[in-house]
């Protein structure tokens, strides 16, 4: 089996390479807008496309896979900016759209949690979307493109909902690398939110095998949401974080708003990622501190 992968230099596409080289048989090719590979993804044959630019013939430049994990968008973390939907959501959808008309057969795409909008409590894959930020408007727009591109073109669909990861090769915006680079300097506290949201967090690398896994199995799995099924306070996380790697540093709790485009408590439903997927191989999951009595 032949499978493509968008997006290879990313955070997640690192990841994700690395769980299908642990794979037998499999036949990779990554594609990303640098026309240099990585020594992350040197080992496989590099195909420099961009998805702003779709070309006839990327399909036959990809080697023509059995299937894509499609990772690629443009403009993250800037979850508000208009980009999303004023350009780059038809950007990606010609550049799909093209791969399937000339044979491609099936198709990862990552989503997101934002897509579901303001809604608290526990999300499930059947509730209506409501996405209330241009990133989640743009996600939810595409994957409705790719529904009706699907049912008159014979492609299988997997929509995967991505919730919260933390892992190496992060952003330095994101709560967790910012929190590294603090205990690596020495800092004596560290500035965030009151930490009372409840959020839904894996690890990139748990993430990366359930995108591998659903990548690669026969047949479309639809939309499914990447995530835990368990709700963490960000404060128990951040902990926990702390304990488990001897960082010693005070928390400034509310120094940062909390963000206005979320809900204060939400997590996903993960009962239809471990039908289709089971659940990770290895011990990922890095535990919240329980809180003190």
């Amino acid at each position: 089996m032949k499978v493509a992968v968008t997006g290879a230099h990313g955070f997640v596409g690192r990841h994700v390479l690395a769980r299908l080289a642990a794979r037998p048989g499999l036949q990779i090719v990554t594609a990303s807008r640098s026309a240099r590979p990585t020594s992350a993804v040197a080992d496989w044959p590099h195909v420099q496309l961009d998805v702003a630019a779709p070309s006839a013939d990327d399909y036959d430049r990809l080697g023509r896979p059995d299937a894509l994990i499609h990772l690629a968008w443009a403009g993250l973390p800037n979850y508000l900016s208009l980009h999303h939907f004023a350009s780059h959501l038809g950007e990606q959808y010609r550049f799909l759209a093209g791969l399937v008309r000339a044979g491609l057969p099936s198709l990862l795409c990552t989503g997101t949690c934002f897509e579901y909008g303001m809604q608290s409590g526990e999300l499930r894959e059947g509730q209506p979307t409501d996405p209330t930020n241009p990133y989640g408007h743009a996600k939810d727009a595409l994957r409705r493109q790719l529904e009706f591109l699907a049912a008159t073109a014979p492609f299988q669909l997997s929509w995967c909902r991505l919730f919260y990861m933390y892992g190496d090769g992060q952003p330095a915006s994101s709560l967790y690398t910012q929190l590294q680079a603090a205990a690596q300097r020495g800092d004596a506290s560290f500035r965030m939110s009151g930490g009372e949201q409840l959020r839904d967090f894996l690890p990139v690398t748990a993430v990366a095998e359930y995108l591998a896994e659903l990548g690669t199995r026969p047949g479309g799995a639809g939309v499914v949401n990447v995530c835990s099924g368990r709700p963490a306070a960000v404060r128990s996380l951040v902990e926990g974080w702390l304990l488990q790697r001897g960082w010693s540093m005070a928390l400034e709790l509310g120094h940062y708003p909390y963000p206005t485009y979320e809900p204060m408590a939400f997590w996903g439903s993960s009962q239809r990622l471990l039908s289709l997927a089971g659940p990770p191989l290895s011990p990922h999951r890095i535990e919240p501190a329980k809180e003190s009595p």
